[in-house]
């Protein structure tokens, strides 16, 4: 307990409560929901095969197929409806290159995302050391905007694309029994699309969080006005403050004195006044008149 709260000591943790951190906590948060629902995505369709011999059908061939989508290496085997003869088909297409880019910029965002929030509450002096910090910090944010606004692009094209090859109606013109009439080739249930249709619009959230993020982190660079401005002010950095404020004001050294204050001066000397003026004159009746 002792060392976390001297963890909590250290850190400035109102940053948090500001724009700029706020939204870092956001984007390493969609991060994580981006390349979950698209890397950790599994899905299955089912086909039947009815063949005019009964014995022959097959009315439940499962396919299952998962990230990253190299579809042309999912296989899977049909009744052929000759006798006990099989075929194994594959399905049409590799989808791997747009899902693994996607994924990959959401893993490379949470690291960064994370990363930055780390330096915004524990490092603030090194952010801000040369306007160095502030530099990079707003090159990476525009790289990044950028990045999420493509992948998430090419992703969305990219699920099209897997959607058209995974559909049943589709699947079924590659068997060859199904090309004979007699035969009765049919969809038993396609797959469910609502984990990779999420991801996609977790892409182009965390594309409008880093672009909107872009102006915060603007604002800590020299390039703009308010720079130097950049955190609240901890507590014992303004009690620093205010003490130096309170020794300045009391007034400057006189030049012309022996090492007091102008601001007491003139009460040291009519004290001393009033002490010589009562030596003088002796002491000091009163009357009444």
């Amino acid at each position: 307990m002792e060392n976390a709260n001297q963890i909590v000591s250290l850190g400035t943790f109102q940053v948090l409560k500001l724009p700029l951190g706020f939204i870092r906590l956001l984007e390493w948060l969609f991060a994580i929901f981006a390349f979950a629902t698209c890397g950790g995505y599994s899905g299955q369709l089912r086909v039947s095969v009815d063949c005019i011999n009964k014995t022959d059908s097959n009315l439940s061939i499962g396919i299952n197929f998962a990230y990253p989508f190299r579809l042309n290496r999912v296989e899977f085997d049909v009744p052929m409806c000759e006798g006990r003869r099989q075929e194994r088909l594959y399905l049409i297409g590799d989808f791997s290159s747009s899902a693994e880019f996607f994924v990959t910029i959401a893993v490379f965002a949470f690291l960064y995302s994370l990363l930055a929030t780390v330096v915004y509450i524990f490092y603030q002096n090194k952010y801000r050391e040369n306007n160095r910090g502030p530099l990079i910090d707003f090159v990476v944010t525009v790289v990044f905007s950028f990045m999420w606004l493509v992948s998430s692009s090419a992703w969305a094209k990219g699920l099209s694309d897997v959607k058209a090859a995974t559909d049943p109606d589709e699947v079924v013109l590659l068997m060859s029994a199904c090309k004979v009439q007699a035969n009765k080739c049919g969809s038993v249930y396609g797959p469910r699309w609502s984990g990779l249709n999420t991801s996609v619009v977790f892409g182009y959230l965390n594309f409008v969080l880093w672009a909107g993020n872009i102006w915060f982190v603007f604002k800590e660079t020299g390039w703009h006005k308010g720079g130097s401005a950049r955190y609240p002010v901890s507590s014992s950095e303004k009690q620093a403050t205010a003490f130096n404020q309170q020794v300045y004001s009391q007034g400057t050294f006189d030049q012309s004195g022996g090492g007091v204050f102008t601001g007491t001066g003139d009460f040291a000397q009519s004290e001393y006044s009033q002490v010589g003026n009562y030596a003088s004159s002796g002491p000091i009746s009163y009357t009444n008149q």
